[in-house]
């Protein structure tokens, strides 16, 4: 019997359970990400449907991820199991107290402005490879707005060229977290840095092969994923913090800008307050110039 026939009453109430998260407008791409491999593994075990048996299994195969993950994952499919629960009286659910409790997250590493110029500095030394000539400008790039604007990991990886208008330094972010989008003023450091990196990119990419602005290779761009491996990778070479605790994540880029901007505004005299709903995330533009309003969160170095 083929996959398909075999898991037949799976496919269809998985296919059910995205199509209703899509209709209540909620985001389901990691729901469908996570589905998807607890069909493939139901698949390559032989298993005709989902069962106590076939799920615990499973989950013992993500003992290589964080407590939270395998816990968050869990939900996912404790989410589905309970959609097909109230359509098919018999399915498996599992019970929601067996997975226990998120743990607190890691707290942020403190990273400062001396040590983001060692990194650059760092990330502009390395050698490009024969079939990567763009990723040590692309590094420095990722860096640069990551810690400058405020970037999430994602929202960087997915910037297209359409994006970034290098002539008034401003980043358009879209359908990011929460599915909103947005407008990002850069500093005019971070402007600069953004136009060496496009000279350094029309030199080796043309612009019909894709639309990408961080490129991995000449063919294609980064994924978030592989942007925050190849970040990271960076941030340990560089030995900056070899004597620290921990090497930062790269989502603490973002907390050293947030802290950076709330430090500044108690050290200028302004109402910290008031300040926040004019952060870099409400950014937008001025309808009778045509460019970015700022305010006092513009990040140099």
């Amino acid at each position: 019997m083929s996959d398909s026939a075999r898991l037949q009453h799976f496919d269809t109430a998985m296919k059910r359970f995205i199509a209703s998260r899509h209709a209540l407008g909620r985001a389901s791409r990691l729901d469908e990400y996570v589905l998807r491999r607890l069909r493939a593994y139901l698949s390559r075990a032989g298993h005709a449907d989902l069962t106590a048996t076939s799920f615990a299994a499973w989950h013992r195969r993500l003992r290589h991820c964080t407590h939270n993950t395998q816990l968050d994952w869990g939900m996912m499919v404790y989410r589905f199991c309970l959609y097909r629960r109230r359509r098919e009286g018999r399915c498996f659910l599992p019970q929601r107290w067996s997975f226990g409790r998120h743990r607190p997250y890691a707290l942020p590493t403190p990273i400062e402005p001396d040590q983001v110029r060692r990194l650059l500095a760092f990330a502009g030394r390395r050698r490009p490879g024969g079939d990567r000539p763009l990723f040590r400008a692309a590094h420095r790039l990722a860096i640069v707005l990551m810690y400058t604007a405020g970037l999430r990991r994602g929202e960087v990886a997915r910037l297209r060229l359409e994006d970034a208008d290098a002539q008034k330094g401003v980043l358009r972010i879209q359908v990011s977290k929460f599915h909103k989008s947005r407008w990002v003023p850069l500093s005019p450091s971070a402007t600069r840095e953004l136009r060496a990196y496009l000279r350094v990119r029309a030199a080796f990419v043309p612009r019909a092969a894709h639309n990408a602005l961080l490129c991995s290779r000449t063919a294609h761009g980064y994924t978030p994923g592989g942007l925050g491996n190849a970040v990271r990778d960076v941030m340990r070479r560089s030995g900056i913090w070899s004597k620290a605790p921990r090497v930062p994540r790269v989502h603490d880029f973002r907390h050293a800008f947030a802290v950076a901007a709330v430090r500044r505004w108690y050290e200028e005299g302004h109402d910290v307050q008031s300040e926040p709903p004019s952060s870099p995330c409400t950014w937008a533009m001025c309808r009778s110039r045509r460019r970015p309003i700022t305010c006092a969160s513009c990040r140099r170095w």
